[in-house]
């Protein structure tokens, strides 16, 4: 079957068209009138599983349909979309199982290959959605995904492809994970939970039970990328607290758990996503071998690890450079260094290449010399797995692989127009030059034909910047006119600067003779038989704990003990008695040093519990009133199936288990007060016991407060400011008090202050609480005196059945008491206050201020003024002067009720002060002039003369 090529032409957002082949790009034919003349297509997908199935998207902002073909796209069918699609997800193994993910983090699945379409779930983060894996996980309709909770708050779940109801749903994890944390790669699934701003990473190997990652001690990552996990083990890259722009390289066991030490400072960079790029490279075709570029003394240079990262040296740079001429580089102070970027696209190459196919053959671009540079870039070679390398080109230069490496295709890297490639048959000792196009073509990319046993090419470009692209097929079929046979191959010995056992085994393997130009065949093995090697010290890595010497030699880290490595043993069975050492993940070796160097299998020592702790499975130490808390309970060391576990929840109740592997899913416990609580859990067997704590706060959500404060207040005297909060017990709260114009604010955990104000005017006072993640305000403002005069007043039982006790009303209702006292009795306005007090029955209470203008300066003439106006107003109250219609035939009657010793305070909790700010600015606007002048001279010095804390009463 001829592979089909296709063509995109989106010249405007009005007009695209689609081209198919299938005569590998010879000819092509339009497919608008398959498609829809007027449709604007977006992405083109192939299935996996089976090349015949094709789906296309369309634009969203013109429409959201799917046009679907079977049969290699000759023919569409079109589906229309209620929703839009980000992304698309594959089933590695059923050819129409397919995931979309939506613009609005929704998921859908479709089981008909995009015909039809289910929501699978809401909330869910981007690129956190993943396949089940057969043979880990228990149904291949399983879908492993993160959802959204809250800001900051995540779950792990799992669901079923058609039923992913609550029922149905999984939770592997016990508990809330860190946002764009979920990772779920090969055997291994990761999460991170973020405990006071430091991370902790889980790791599940086989979908076994979650344990955290075990990075040496002082490690203290700021971030943690997840490499690779191939060959039963995670390469991890680490960014530690004292790094910036570079990580270090960690490898795991076999259980992803236990991370040492590969290589430190790697160097890393930005994505064009936003997403960490490091300079490392797995090379193709060989296990075990990567390149490296790391930061020493502020210089970057390459290295080079056979195997897996147990051992790293630099790049011996060529002997002679492109023209012959000598080139004296010596080890370490000068040496090859390369470029490790991987192009993300597949139609243009990279910096560097290796196939599978082609073993040992490496092209990269770089330089030599005693760093890494970006300028005097060439073009490097080697055909002996890096052991040896060869300048091919002195500019950059994109190297294709044809023939499965029998033969190499390179073409200029450049933004000037160009009509050459070069070809080469001896891996890049000679190239020949060949014309591709009569007319220079700026080139933007090369398409090659899936697997490098095929030869033939598609480059596409642009005549000018103006043009359509062109595509120009070339087939070099000609070139290579018979199959190859056992005698056009040649072997070559896998070595590391002369030692031929690299991972315990000694490997040979066959490429073509420079002089064959015949084509390999689709089931030509490039490894041949290969020989297992006695095991060294260099097959084995340092274990978990332990560091290398200077002499090879692992010995335990300061803060590691040895012996807690026995920590889950139970009596009667045995543990593997670590040695410092770990055979290095898919080594081979057999015999040697492997009984000295591998772990032996001892009976378990019977021991006390030791090392017990208790957290929470959010990792947190608060939680709601009335919501189920998780705690989970480890031991580093003892007898788990003989340690009983008591868990006192510090609330009156505990809980006994007998041993610690019956609550590996946590103990739940729900609290019915607000409170701190100390939460104790005892491990205790024949030999002791452990006990460790955790302090609880079980808190609610602060929903209101109210700030009480007098309404006036006298200059110089006591006043006492208190922040009533709905519901009044919320767990542990903190008071910031703003009084008067000071700058610094008053803390307390008392949510009373008293204060005295030193200059007459208008004071503010603000209280901020904070409970938990909530902070709510209320702010008073408070009329500061040196002398005045209040009184309660009283209303005919009428007014009770028309208040609804609101700030509003009151606001109103005082606003037309004044209004009638000032009628009763011609006091000035700006001399009279009146507040209407909240709750029922109704009452108020006014304020009677001096005239300023007749007793400055004369406190005895102020009291006695005051004293007079005080008698004119209770003779027009006890007169039943005073009087006001609330509504029509609601006649409202004020009297006098008795004389207050000090002035009230407003203490409802239903209070609204922002209502009393505006009540104040209605009720003294007669003082408007004399308050403003009074106000702006308070703010040049403060006007709070001290403050205090003052316990509630209680």
């Amino acid at each position: 079957m001829l592979t089909k090529l296709f063509d995109f032409n989106l010249n405007s957002v009005t007009e695209s068209s689609l081209w198919r082949s299938t005569d590998y790009g010879a000819t092509y034919q339009k497919l608008n009138d398959k498609v829809g003349a007027k449709t604007i297509l977006s992405y083109l997908y192939v299935s996996p599983n089976n090349k015949r199935k094709i789906m296309l998207l369309t634009d969203p902002e013109v429409e959201s349909s799917l046009l679907i073909s079977s049969d290699e796209g000759a023919t569409y069918q079109k589906y229309r979309l209620n929703f839009y699609i980000l992304s698309l997800l594959f089933h590695p193994e059923q050819e129409d199982w397919i995931l979309a993910y939506s613009h609005d983090q929704k998921l859908y699945s479709s089981v008909e290959f995009g015909r039809r379409w289910q929501l699978v779930h809401e909330r869910v983060a981007p690129n956190r959605f993943y396949w089940s894996k057969m043979g880990l996980d228990k149904e291949s309709g399983l879908i492993h995904l993160e959802t959204s909770i809250s800001e900051g708050q995540a779950l792990y779940v799992t669901c079923k492809l058609q039923n992913c109801t609550d029922a149905n749903k999984g939770k592997p994890f016990p508990g809330f994970i860190d946002p764009n944390s979920l990772v779920v790669q090969d055997e291994y699934v990761f999460v991170q939970v973020s405990t006071a701003g430091k991370p902790i990473y889980y790791v599940s190997a086989k979908r076994d039970i979650f344990t955290p990652m075990k990075l040496p001690k002082y490690t203290l990552p700021q971030n943690l990328h997840v490499i690779s996990t191939d060959e039963n083990r995670v390469v991890a890259a680490v960014q530690e607290w004292n790094q910036n722009e570079t990580y270090n390289l960690y490898v795991s066991d076999t259980t992803g758990v236990f991370y040492t030490l590969a290589l430190e400072n790697v160097v890393s960079s930005m994505g064009p996503e936003g997403n960490v790029m490091v300079d490392l490279y797995e090379v193709a075709g060989i296990k075990g071998m990567f390149l490296a570029n790391k930061k020493m003394d502020n210089q970057v240079k390459t290295h080079i690890t056979y195997n897996r990262g147990r051992d790293w040296r630099l790049l011996q740079a060529p002997s002679r450079d492109l023209r012959g001429n000598s080139i004296h580089c010596v080890l370490p102070y000068c040496s090859l260094h390369l470029h490790l970027h991987v192009s993300a696209n597949p139609y243009t190459s990279g910096n560097i290449a290796s196939r599978d196919s082609a073993p040992g053959i490496i092209v990269a671009s770089g330089s030599f010399g005693s760093e890494l540079t970006s300028s005097n870039v060439s073009v490097y070679i080697t055909s002996d797995a890096g052991n040896t390398w060869r300048q091919i080109f002195d500019e950059e230069y994109a190297v294709l692989y044809l023939n499965k490496g029998g033969a190499l295709v390179a073409i200029r890297h450049t933004p000037l127009p160009i009509r050459h490639l070069w070809l080469s048959f001896d891996e890049g000792r000679q190239w020949n030059k060949y014309s591709f196009t009569s007319t220079p073509l700026f080139v933007d990319g090369v398409l090659g034909e899936p697997g490098e046993e095929t030869l033939i090419m598609t480059i596409f470009g642009h005549v000018s910047h103006r043009s359509e692209w062109q595509l120009v097929k070339i087939d070099f079929r000609s070139i290579f006119n018979r199959r190859c046979t056992d005698a056009d191959y040649q072997t070559w010995h896998l070595h590391n600067q002369g030692e031929p056992c690299l991972m315990g085994v000694k490997r040979i393997y066959r490429k073509l003779k420079p002089i064959s130009r015949c084509v390999m065949g689709k089931i030509f093995s490039v490894s041949m038989t290969s020989g297992a090697c006695e095991c060294t010290e260099a097959d084995f890595e340092c274990d978990y704990g332990y560091e290398r010497r200077t002499d090879g030699k692992c010995t335990p880290a300061f803060w590691f003990h040895p012996s807690s490595m026995s920590r889950s043993c139970t009596t009667g069975m045995t543990f593997l008695n670590r040695t410092g050492y770990r055979k290095v993940v898919s080594n081979n070796c057999t015999a040697g040093v492997g009984v000295e160097y591998t772990a032996r299998r001892q009976q378990c020592p019977v021991q006390a519990p030791k090392g017990l702790h208790l957290v929470t499975s959010e990792g947190a130490l608060t939680a709601t009133l009335g919501n189920n808390v998780t705690f989970l309970v480890f031991l580093e060391e003892g007898d788990g199936a003989r340690t009983s576990i008591t868990l006192d929840f510090g609330d009156g109740h505990a809980l006994t288990y007998s041993n610690v592997s019956s609550i590996e899913d946590g103990i739940k416990h729900i609290y019915r007060a607000v409170g701190i609580y100390r939460v104790t859990a005892t491990g205790e067997n024949s030999l002791g016991s452990e006990t460790a704590m955790l302090y609880l706060h079980v808190t609610c959500q602060l929903e209101y407060i109210h700030l009480s404060a007098p309404f006036v207040a006298v200059k110089n005297k006591e006043v006492n400011l208190t922040a009533v909060l709905w519901p009044s017990q919320v767990g542990t709260v903190t008071y910031i008090w703003w009084i008067g114009n000071n700058t610094e604010p008053v803390i307390t955990l008392e949510g009373s202050v008293a204060c005295t104000f030193s200059r007459e005017g208008i004071s503010s006072v603000t209280v901020q609480v904070s409970a938990g993640n909530t902070i709510l305000q209320d702010r008073k403002s408070i009329a500061v005196h040196e002398y005045f005069r209040s009184h309660l007043l009283a209303f005919s039982s009428n007014l009770d059945d028309h208040n609804p006790d609101v700030a509003e009303w009151r606001l109103d209702v005082s606003r037309v008491i004044k209004n009638s006292l000032i009628q009763a009795t011609s006091i000035r306005e700006d001399q009279l206050l009146v507040t209407v007090l909240p709750g029922l029955p109704t009452t108020a209470e006014f304020f009677l201020l001096p005239d300023k203008q007749l007793t400055e300066g004369k406190p005895e003439k102020s009291s006695a003024h005051l004293d007079q106006l005080s008698e004119v107003l209770l003779s027009a109250l006890n007169q039943n002067l005073v009087q006001f219609t609330l509504r029509p035939g609601v006649q409202v009657t004020v009297y006098a009720a008795h004389l207050s010793a000090a002035p009230l305070v407003d203490t409802s909790e239903n209070h609204s002060g922002s209502a009393m700010l505006m009540l104040l600015s209605v009720v003294v606007v007669g003082l408007a002039v004399f308050v403003i002048y009074k106000f702006k001279r308070s703010q040049a010095s403060t006007s709070m003369r001290r403050c205090r804390m003052k316990k509630s009463k209680k």
